[in-house]
């Protein structure tokens, strides 16, 4: 096909989150103390299961790498959205839009399959608890993991390809903190079907089977709770599922507003604050939702920092 091309683009204008230059320092900072606390609240998680025996478990293991893959998502966008408000350049290559695209769908699409084997987890455990250990052997897990990586990375790779592969020659200005499909497909002068579709077919697939098999995984893990004669028992059992179904309900209802809906009804304006709540607010909620009610998460650190204080 001859490409429509009167100028070729070669860099992208990112607008941020606010055209205003009044409150530029006021994002710069706010989004400086989100970032920090994101990173040292993840690798605290981190570093307590690496260090404490005690959380030596496939859901601790599992949890780590949540917090692992968290910490590489807000990475591959807030340092270049803080970069731009401190600097005022909000220029971004052509090349380096595609692979801030690239990082951020691997991460996205990585942490999504995370939740799903966080439920499978959780499914074994309550479910079948006398073969857990052998369905969540260390072997088992690697795999898992290998495979969540696997699909964030094929994720990825067609999705930045296609829509790169289109041609941009008009307007280079992104309505957008960093460089997400809709708002760049939304700069291409070309047909933007095919990557439309492929971005449905492939990330709506991705979506529709994780959240298929975690509601599967949570209607037997019910099932299986109702079975337990005590009420205590009962929501001692279910506790353990809170906080994991708790980010799921975060991450998938904000990505799937963002990603599932026809370019027809994107507003640009709207998918910019709404991706604010699964690309910077769930990477810093998750420590503190994963932390403050896991009993095992608060002697770990209170265990930690007593080591520290002795030494």
């Amino acid at each position: 096909m001859e490409r429509k091309n009167q100028t070729i683009l070669t860099e992208f204008i990112l607008l941020g989150l606010s055209d205003d230059p009044n409150i530029q320092s006021v994002l710069f900072a706010t989004g400086l103390l989100i970032y920090m606390f994101t990173l040292a609240g993840n690798l605290t998680i981190i570093i307590l299961i690496q260090t404490d025996q005690h959380l030596q478990t496939p859901m601790y293991f599992l949890l780590s790498n949540l917090s692992f893959t968290e910490i590489c998502y807000i990475s591959s966008t807030m340092p270049k959205m803080l970069w731009d408000l401190v600097s005022g350049n909000k220029t971004i290559s052509f090349a380096g839009c595609a692979l801030q695209m690239y990082c951020f769908l691997t991460t996205a699409a990585t942490e999504g399959i995370l939740l799903l084997v966080m439920a499978y987890d959780r499914y074994a455990a309550i479910c079948h608890p006398l073969h857990y250990t052998l369905l969540m052997s260390q072997p088992v897990l690697r795999w898992l993991l290998a495979v969540s990586w696997a699909i964030g990375g094929l994720n990825a790779t067609a999705n930045t390809a296609f829509v790169f592969s289109l041609d941009f020659c008009g307007p280079n200005k992104i309505v957008h903190f960093f460089c997400d499909i809709p708002p760049v497909l939304h700069l291409s002068c070309s047909d933007t079907s095919l990557a439309e579709l492929v971005t449905f077919m492939i990330s709506g697939s991705i979506m529709t089977v994780t959240v298929s098999l975690i509601v599967l995984s949570y209607v037997l893990i019910v099932l299986s709770v109702l079975k337990i004669s005590t009420a205590q028992g009962r929501i001692k059992t279910f506790s353990t599922c809170a906080s994991h179904l708790t980010v799921v309900s975060i991450f998938y209802s904000t990505a799937l507003f963002t990603y599932m809906r026809p370019s027809s009804s994107h507003s640009m304006e709207d998918d910019r604050v709404i991706s604010v709540l699964y690309t910077i607010i769930t990477p810093l909620l998750n420590p503190l939702i994963y932390s403050l009610k896991n009993k095992e998460m608060q002697a770990a650190l209170l265990n930690f920092l007593g080591k520290k204080q002795h030494c």
